[in-house]
């Protein structure tokens, strides 16, 4: 079983950047695909960004590919998203979490706590 911890999330102004954090501990992570979601106000919790256990294969959401870049780092247990020209509707609660692979969008692990994101216009 993977603990999940995630961090970084903050208000932001509309165009800026962020990059969150996902602290995994337990001895799987490293062999698992691992995801980004998110949860606006109101709406279901979607899919963002998957990485598998390597790093070399990602999978995006179209509403932020081409803006937000996921990447892990194996050795520290952690995985992180890079979101770049934030926009107001990428305000949400972001969570990790474990996924069956890439192109997975169900989650396997108990959700943590997330990070609150905020972008003003």
């Amino acid at each position: 079983q993977v603990h999940l911890e995630e961090s970084g999330g903050g208000l932001v102004q509309a165009g800026g950047s962020l990059r969150l954090s996902c602290a995994a501990s337990g001895r799987t992570f490293s062999s698992s695909a691992m995801g980004w979601f998110r949860q606006a106000p109101g709406k279901e919790r979607e899919k963002v960004a998957t990485i598998n256990w390597s790093g070399a294969v990602t999978s995006y959401a179209d509403s932020v590919r081409g803006r937000f870049t996921i990447s892990r780092d194996n050795a520290k247990n952690t995985v992180y998203l890079r979101m770049n020209s934030l926009k107001p509707e990428d305000t949400a609660v972001y969570y990790c979490n474990v996924v069956g692979s890439v192109i997975a969008t169900t989650p396997l692990g108990s959700w943590g706590q997330g990070t609150q994101v905020t972008v003003s216009s």
